[in-house]
């Protein structure tokens, strides 16, 4: 039987000491290593920057790490903040990467919203779209095999990567610029949550600039699995990790922008009852992949803090209990 399954890391959670914040991170890499070896599909890194809680701001540098340690499962970011960075300097380091990993590294460029990040990279806020044309423009030029203009001087940027014509990405977004820049530049498209309308005005101008694609969002159904041989005993003792990452993500709620996994909940059960976040049984984990069909589970140990015991637990449960049993059918 078929399993696609996928590892979150964003290494979320509230001030540790550098020790304890060390160990997360190398448990981080040491979980991408297990999830590589027990057959996952993808290892899912994310980016934000000056968060309270530390979220990831360094996917790179950790994609290198995981690429290094890994063998076969997929490398992605999702999403990695291209309009952050020097378009160059990022052709460079994603071709790196590329070459490291034999070309499993996949990202979703996404343009970002917060000004905070924007200044703290010293990047135009208020010019971001344009800058995100910039560097995706930047991109597909600096990994073709031949010099190109840049800035009214010709450089050819090296090392080519592993993947041709170029590393796997998709374009991020949920406004009809987005999907416009998607289409112009013959690229898939992926907003963070389905939305026919647009996903339609994507292909409308697939069609307008003469290129080839194709949309993708999370199914409807998507949540984010913990899993625990006791549910309710789980959630009373490691719920409010849960709840430390919501509480930050939904506190950049930005008007006019929809995001996936953006709640007002205050509390465990207020959480809980959203039924984005779950904790669930091996079994229950199990039916569902005999159940429903292309299901495949998102595990996310290290949420908010989770203390490392429990995060290993979660990924041991999940192995030895919902992969092996279906590996034996």
């Amino acid at each position: 039987m078929e399993i696609s399954s996928s590892l979150r890391l964003n290494l979320t959670g509230p001030t540790e000491s550098p020790e304890a914040r060390s160990q997360r991170y190398c448990a981080a890499i040491d979980m991408a290593v297990y999830a590589d070896q027990h057959g996952f599909t993808l290892v899912n890194l994310e980016e934000h920057h000056v968060a309270d809680n530390g979220w990831l701001p360094s996917p790179l540098t950790m994609a290198a790490a995981i690429a290094a340690r890994t063998e076969t499962v997929g490398i992605g970011i999702m999403a990695l903040l291209a309009s952050l960075y020097d378009p160059v300097r990022l052709a460079e380091d994603i071709a790196v990467i590329d070459l490291i990993s034999k070309g499993r590294l996949t990202f979703i460029a996404g343009m970002g919203y917060r000004d905070i990040e924007f200044h703290a990279m010293n990047k135009p806020f208020k010019e971001r779209g344009v800058w995100m044309d910039h560097v995706l423009e930047t991109l597909l030029s600096a990994w073709q095999d031949e010099p190109f203009e840049y800035k009214g001087r010709m450089i050819n940027v090296t090392p080519k990567p592993f993947s041709r014509p170029h590393p796997m990405f998709l374009v991020g977004g949920m406004s009809k610029p987005a999907a416009r820049r998607a289409a112009r530049l013959g690229l898939p498209f992926a907003p963070p949550v389905a939305n026919p309308p647009l996903e339609a005005y994507y292909y409308q101008q697939l069609e307008k600039y003469g290129k080839e694609g194709f949309a993708y969002a999370p199914p409807d159904d998507f949540t984010l699995l913990f899993i625990d041989e006791d549910p309710d005993k789980a959630w009373a003792e490691v719920g409010h990790c849960f709840l430390n990452e919501v509480i930050e993500y939904s506190a950049w709620k930005t008007a006019g922008i929809d995001r996936p996994l953006e709640f007002n909940s205050q509390t465990v059960e207020e959480l809980r009852a959203e039924g984005r976040y779950e904790i669930i049984t091996p079994d229950e984990c199990l039916q569902r992949y005999l159940e429903r069909e292309n299901f495949s589970a998102t595990l996310h140990p290290l949420v908010g803090g989770m203390p490392l015991d429990r995060a290993w637990q979660c990924m041991e449960l999940y192995c030895d209990k919902v992969v092996a049993p279906l590996l034996k059918r």
